[in-house]
C-alpha cells in the first residue's frame, strides 16, 4: 500500500518538493519500524481484503466505494471486523462494500453548512489541517481540485484515512501524518486552507492564525475555520480552568467578536460568520463505531446548556477569510 504522495502529487507541490520529500522520507523511516499504536493500526489495514472497487461516490453523504455485490459474505464480514478494529471513527459516514461506517460525528451536517460558501475548487491546491480520516478531504476531491493535502498526527485516524483511500483511490487526495508544526514552511502556495475544530487546542490561536494566512496565495486565498465559541459579541473569551466538556488541551475558547478579531490581527479581510450552532445528539452521538464517552456523557445531566464542568456547552461557529 502507498502510504504517502505519489509522483503525481509531489510534482503537484513544486516548488516544495525537495522540502516536503524530506518530511516524506522522515514519515516513511519511522513507518518502517512503527511502534505502538501505529503498528497495531497499520497491522489492520495491511490485512484488509483486496477487493476490486466497482463505483466511488464522493458527493453523497457517506463517502462510499464498492457495492455489496462487488465481495462475499464472508468478505464484508472480515472488513467490517478489521475496519472495528480502528475504532473510534469519529468523522464519518462512510460506506464501503454495503460495510456502513456510522462515525460519531455525522460530518455531513457540517460539510452541508460549509460547501454552499466555498469558491471554485477546479484545479486548486488545498490543505487539511488535522484531517482526521480524510472525510472532508474526499468530499473536497468530488470538486475536483489539483491536490487537497491532509496532515494527522493520531495513528488510529491516519490508519482510517489509509483504509478509506484504499478503496477510494483518490489521485488527488493525500495525507501525512504529521502534525502543522513540522509542515515547511510553503509561502503563498495554497489557494484553500480547512481547519477544523483545531484552533482550540493550541496555545497561542493567533500565531497559528499567522502561520495559515502566510501559507495562502495572497490576495486569493481562502481560510474555512470551525471552532468552539461562545455565542455573541461582547469581546470575552473562555480560558478553561482543566478541562472543557471533559477534553484536555482545550485553551482559549473566544466569543463571535474575538473571533473575527483574531482574524483581523492575522492578516485576513472579507471575513464572515458562515454558520453558528450548538452541538447536539443529532450531530455527535455514540454508535456501534466509538467505544469511548460522546457528547450526552459531556454536558451536565441537570443543565444539557452546560458542560459537566459548568462551562457554556459546545457551540460550533464556521468563519470565511481570504487573504
Amino acid at each position: 500500500m502507498r502510504f504517502f504522495l505519489s509522483p503525481y502529487q509531489l510534482a503537484a507541490l513544486a516548488p516544495y518538493t525537495d522540502e516536503i520529500a524530506g518530511l516524506i522520507e522522515e514519515k516513511q523511516a519511522f513507518l518502517a519500524h512503527p511502534k505502538g499504536n501505529f503498528r497495531k493500526y497499520l497491522n489492520v489495514v495491511n490485512h484488509l481484503p483486496d477487493s476490486v472497487v466497482s463505483m466511488t461516490r464522493l458527493d453523497t453523504p457517506a463517502v462510499s466505494a464498492g457495492t455489496p455485490a462487488d465481495i462475499s459474505g464472508e468478505e464484508r464480514q472480515q472488513l467490517e471486523a478489521r475496519l472495528k478494529q480502528l475504532s473510534p471513527w469519529r468523522k464519518g459516514p462512510f460506506n464501503l462494500f454495503g460495510v456502513h461506517v456510522d462515525a460519531e460525528w455525522r460530518s455531513d451536517m457540517k460539510w452541508d453548512r460549509v460547501a454552499p460558501h466555498l469558491p471554485d475548487l477546479t484545479g486548486k491546491r488545498i490543505l487539511d489541517i488535522g484531517a482526521s480520516n480524510g472525510y472532508y478531504m474526499f468530499r473536497m476531491a468530488a470538486r475536483n481540485p489539483e491536490l487537497v493535502l491532509g496532515l494527522e498526527p493520531q495513528s488510529a485516524f491516519f490508519c482510517q484515512y489509509l483504509a478509506v483511500q484504499k478503496y477510494v483511490n483518490q489521485k488527488n487526495v493525500a495525507c501525512l501524518p504529521a502534525t502543522h508544526e513540522e509542515l515547511p514552511q510553503m509561502t503563498g502556495f495554497f489557494d484553500l486552507v480547512f481547519c477544523m475544530g483545531i484552533l482550540y487546542h493550541r496555545r497561542s490561536p493567533l500565531d497559528m492564525l499567522k502561520e495559515i494566512h502566510d501559507c495562502l496565495k495572497p490576495s486569493a486565498g481562502t481560510l474555512v475555520l470551525e471552532n468552539l465559541v461562545l455565542e455573541g459579541k461582547n469581546h470575552v473569551c473562555l480560558f478553561p480552568e482543566n478541562r472543557y466538556a471533559k477534553m484536555r488541551n482545550i485553551y482559549f475558547i473566544p466569543d463571535l467578536a474575538v473571533m473575527t478579531s483574531w482574524l483581523v490581527r492575522a492578516g485576513f479581510k472579507d471575513i464572515q460568520c458562515l454558520d453558528v450552532t450548538p452541538t447536539t445528539r443529532a450531530e455527535q452521538r455514540k454508535t456501534d463505531w466509538i467505544q469511548t464517552e460522546s457528547l450526552s456523557d459531556f454536558l451536565d445531566p441537570r443543565d444539557p446548556a452546560k458542560t459537566v464542568e459548568g462551562y457554556p456547552g459546545p457551540v460550533r461557529a464556521v468563519f470565511m477569510a481570504r487573504t
